[in-house]
């Protein structure tokens, strides 16, 4: 039994699912409806933070190679705005520490073992001439 319009339908559907392939993905979520404050800013906070950072053997090590003095950066530090203190807290809590890559090889052997494991219990056999 033949329905009509069956081609039509179908290539619609590809269409339809191509046009809903490709769309990104978007995240939402409620905001109320006064008017969004900003988050208060707590300046000796951040201040806390960045001064903790600052603090660091490598951080310490690459501003003397630069040439910055302890005073040099306190008064820097002391002339940056509430806000300016708040992003460079914020932009510290974002850095993503590189490690020594150990994770990177263990992944890479577990998925190794895993394809070894697979290959043996489905019979197959690799032969390298």
């Amino acid at each position: 039994m033949r329905m009509p319009f069956m081609k039509q339908v179908a290539w619609y559907l590809v269409f339809a699912m191509f046009i809903i392939g490709i769309v990104p993905r978007v995240e939402a979520g409620f905001v109320p409806s006064e008017a969004v404050a900003l988050a208060k800013i707590d300046r000796a906070a951040d201040m806390e933070k960045v001064q903790k950072v600052l603090e660091t053997k490598i951080i310490k090590e690459r501003l003397e190679k630069l040439g910055f003095t302890q005073d040099e950066i306190s008064n820097r530090l002391s002339q940056l705005s509430d806000w300016q203190i708040h992003n460079l807290a914020l932009q510290i809590d974002e850095i993503k520490v590189g490690g020594d890559g150990l994770g990177i090889v263990i992944a890479l052997l577990v998925i190794a073992i895993l394809v070894v494991l697979l290959i043996q219990l489905t019979g197959h056999r690799i032969v390298v001439k």
